[in-house]
C-alpha cells in the first residue's frame, strides 16, 4: 500500500490505477503568521502602484474656456455647468455684447432665414415671436433674456475680451490662452478650450485694386454704420449672398440709386420652407399659444418640415429636380417680363449646390428703376465710385460689400498643440490645406479641444440650435471623462480621423455640393472640398454623436505613475464616506436606482441605471 499526497488522490479518482489500492495520507501543513503588508510574492507588478486618497466619484476642477458669447456659448453656458460637475469655466466674447452674428449684423433687412419658432432653444421655448421669419434685433433680445435668466454675465461671461492665441504646455497639460481684455493682455491657463466662433463672425472685404482710395463711405454689410442714412444716395452693393439679397430690396425704397455688382449667378428662393411654412406658422398659432401641449404639438409639426428636407441634397433626386422647377417659376413670376434679368440671374448648377438664398422682395427690386444689376466684374476701385472691366466707370456715395466671410472653418486665432499651428493648417496653402476633423469637433494631436459650429458640425436639414446643443451635450460627456476618470489629455487619434475624412470624401460625390458652384459648404472654391455640412442629415449626425466613441481618441494621464486606473482612488465612493461619518440618517440616498414606481411597474426600464448624475 503507497502513501500519495491529496493532490495526486484526487488525481487518481479521476483516472484511478486498474490495479494499485491506494491510502490517502493527509500531510501537515504549517501554519501561517499573519502579515500586515502584501505577500510580496503574490505581487507581480513592480514599482507597486500608490493608490491616491481620494473617493472614486469625486471630479477634478477643470478650468474650461469658451471663445464667442453667441448661440453657440451662450448654450454653453448654460449646459456646461449644469452637466460638468466641478468646472469653472469662463466664455469670452471680443465684442461689447452678446449674440454673436445677431449682435453684429444690424444691415437693413437683416432676419432670419428659419422660422423663428424652430429657431430658439428646445429648452426654452417662446411662443411670442412676432412674425414667422423674425428680424435679427428680436433675435438678440430673445437670447439676451437667455443670458439674464441663468445670469451668464456675471457668473461666465467676459466682454470686450478678445482670445489672440492658444498654446498648448505639454509640461503642465494646459492650454495657455492669450486674451486681450480693455486694452489689458494676459495669459489664461486652462485645462479644456472650446471654440464657439461660429460661421459668419469675420467679414471680408473685396481686395480690388483702389480700395484705399475711395473716398465715399465703404462699409461691410456685416459692419453697417447706424449712422449711415442712405436716402437718396447713390449706392453700390456688391455680393449677391444671403444679406446682399436681403439688403438690396431695403436700399432700394430710399437710394437715388443702386448698382448691385453680382459676380455668380444664384437660386433665389423663398426662406427655408418659403410660404408654405409662413402660412403654416400664421394658421396655427393662436391655438399653440393655448397651452403648452398645443405649443408642442405646433412646433413638432413645425420642425419635422425642416428635418425632412434632406433628400433635396442628392444629384438626380426626385426633390432635387421638384425644387428645380419650382424655384424657377418662382424666379419668373417675381421677375415679370425681365427676362433679361432671369438670364443674368438663372445659374447651371442645380439648387442646392449652394445654400438656397432666400430673398422677400429681392427679385421685385432688381425690376425697379432705380436698381442697376451689374455682371461685368469690378475692375478696380476709385476715388469716387467702381470701374467694371467693360471700361464704363459708375460714381457713387457708399459701398456696401456684402462679400461674404472667412469660411475657411478653421480657428479664428492661432492654435498651436504639438508642433502643429491649426488655424494655418486648416487654411488653403497649410497642411493638410483644409479643416481635417474628427466628427466635425475635433482635431488629431491637438488635445483638450473642441469646436462647436466647426467643420462638417451640421447636416444640410434640421435646426441649427438643436445642433449646438447635441454638439456641447457631447462636449460635456468628454469633459465629465477627463474630470472624473483621471485623464490629464485626450485627442481623437490620426486613423480615427482619417477615416471619417474617407467617410466625407465618398458621400459628398454623390450630392448637388459637389457640383461646380462657390459656396461656403466648400470654402468659396468652385468645386472645393465640403467642409462647411455634416455627411448626413440631421438625424444622423446626432446618432453618430448620440455617445462618444472613446476607443478612438489616445489618453495620457493624471497619475504621477501614469496608471490609467489611479482614478479609482481608495475604494471609496463619497456616498461611502458620508454613511460612515454617520451622515446617511440625514437623508443621503445610497441606493437612487429605487424608485416608488417599481412597486406597480411604473418605470422605464430603458433609463434604468443610465443617469450619470446619481450613480
Amino acid at each position: 500500500m503507497s502513501s500519495k499526497s491529496r493532490l495526486q488522490a484526487i488525481t487518481g479518482h479521476i483516472a484511478p490505477p486498474e490495479d494499485t489500492p491506494t491510502v490517502v495520507v493527509e500531510e501537515e501543513v504549517p501554519p501561517k503568521e499573519p502579515s500586515p503588508e502584501f505577500p510580496q510574492n503574490l505581487r507581480t507588478i513592480f514599482p507597486p502602484l500608490e493608490l491616491e486618497e481620494h473617493p472614486v466619484d469625486e471630479a477634478r476642477n477643470l478650468r474650461v474656456a469658451v471663445v464667442g458669447a453667441g448661440i453657440s456659448g451662450i448654450v454653453a453656458g448654460i449646459f456646461l455647468p449644469a452637466k460638468v460637475p466641478n468646472i469653472d469655466l469662463v466664455i469670452y466674447e471680443r465684442n461689447d455684447d452678446i449674440g454673436g452674428t445677431w449682435h453684429t449684423n444690424i444691415y437693413p433687412g437683416v432676419r432670419c432665414d428659419v422660422p423663428a419658432h424652430a429657431y430658439q432653444a428646445t429648452f426654452e421655448a417662446s411662443d411670442q415671436w412676432s412674425t414667422a421669419y423674425a428680424e435679427g434685433s428680436e433675435i438678440k433680445a430673445y437670447w439676451k433674456r437667455l443670458v439674464a435668466k441663468y445670469d451668464l454675465v456675471n457668473k461666465f461671461i467676459r466682454l470686450n475680451s478678445r482670445v489672440d492665441k492658444a498654446e498648448w504646455s505639454e509640461e503642465r497639460g494646459k492650454w495657455l490662452v492669450t486674451v486681450t481684455s480693455n486694452g489689458k493682455i494676459f495669459e489664461d491657463a486652462v485645462d479644456f478650450l472650446v471654440t464657439a466662433t461660429g460661421h459668419f463672425a469675420d467679414p471680408r472685404l473685396p481686395d480690388y485694386p483702389g480700395r484705399d482710395e475711395y473716398e465715399g463711405h465703404l462699409r461691410h454689410s456685416s459692419n453697417w454704420d447706424p449712422n449711415f442714412d442712405p436716402t437718396g444716395k447713390r449706392i453700390a452693393v456688391i455680393g449677391n449672398g444671403a444679406s446682399g439679397l436681403q439688403v438690396v430690396p431695403q436700399l432700394q425704397k430710399v437710394a437715388a440709386r443702386v448698382d448691385h455688382y453680382a459676380r455668380n449667378k444664384t437660386w433665389v428662393a423663398a426662406p427655408i420652407g418659403g410660404e408654405n411654412l409662413a402660412r403654416f406658422v400664421a394658421d396655427h398659432i393662436d391655438k399653440a399659444r393655448t397651452s403648452p401641449e398645443e405649443y408642442l404639438k405646433f412646433r413638432k409639426e413645425l420642425e419635422v418640415q425642416l428635418f425632412s428636407r434632406f433628400g433635396g441634397i442628392f444629384k438626380d433626386g426626385e426633390k432635387s429636380k421638384d425644387a428645380k422647377i419650382a424655384i424657377t417659376k418662382l424666379m419668373k413670376d417675381r421677375l415679370g417680363d425681365r427676362t433679361d434679368l432671369l438670364d443674368s440671374i438663372l445659374p447651371d448648377f442645380t439648387p442646392n449646390c449652394r445654400r438656397l438664398t432666400p430673398g422677400p422682395g429681392y427679385l421685385e427690386a432688381l425690376t425697379a428703376d432705380n436698381v442697376d444689376y451689374v455682371t461685368a466684374p469690378i475692375e478696380r476701385f476709385t476715388r469716387t465710385g467702381i470701374q467694371t472691366v467693360d471700361g464704363k466707370h459708375r460714381e457713387v456715395d457708399a459701398i456696401i460689400c456684402s462679400t461674404g466671410h472667412d469660411v475657411s472653418f478653421s480657428t479664428a486665432f492661432p492654435v498651436h498643440a504639438n508642433g502643429t499651428e491649426l488655424q494655418a493648417a486648416w487654411r488653403p496653402g497649410g497642411d493638410p490645406g483644409f479643416p481635417d476633423s474628427y466628427l466635425g469637433l475635433a482635431a488629431p494631436q491637438v488635445p483638450n479641444f473642441m469646436t462647436v459650429l466647426g467643420p462638417n458640425a451640421t447636416g444640410p436639414a434640421g435646426t441649427l440650435c438643436h445642433a449646438v446643443e447635441s454638439q456641447v451635450t457631447y462636449i460635456a460627456k468628454v469633459l465629465r471623462k477627463i474630470s472624473s476618470q483621471g485623464i490629464r489629455s485626450l485627442a481623437p487619434t490620426v486613423a480615427a480621423t482619417r477615416d471619417f475624412r474617407a467617410y466625407c470624401e465618398s458621400f459628398f460625390p454623390r450630392t448637388v455640393m459637389s457640383q461646380y458652384c462657390s459656396s461656403w459648404y466648400n470654402g468659396g472654391i468652385k468645386g472645393g472640398r465640403i467642409h462647411g455640412l455634416w455627411p448626413g442629415s440631421a438625424a444622423h449626425v446626432t446618432f453618430v454623436r448620440r455617445e462618444p466613441r472613446w476607443e478612438d481618441f489616445e489618453y495620457t494621464y493624471v497619475n504621477s505613475q501614469g496608471n490609467r486606473f489611479g482614478w479609482l482612488g481608495n475604494g471609496w465612493t463619497t456616498r461611502d464616506v458620508k454613511a460612515n461619518d454617520g451622515v446617511a440618517d440625514g437623508g443621503l440616498d445610497l441606493t437612487p436606482w429605487l424608485q416608488k414606481g417599481a412597486l406597480n411597474g411604473d418605470v422605464d426600464i430603458r433609463q434604468y441605471h443610465e443617469g450619470w448624475w446619481n450613480v
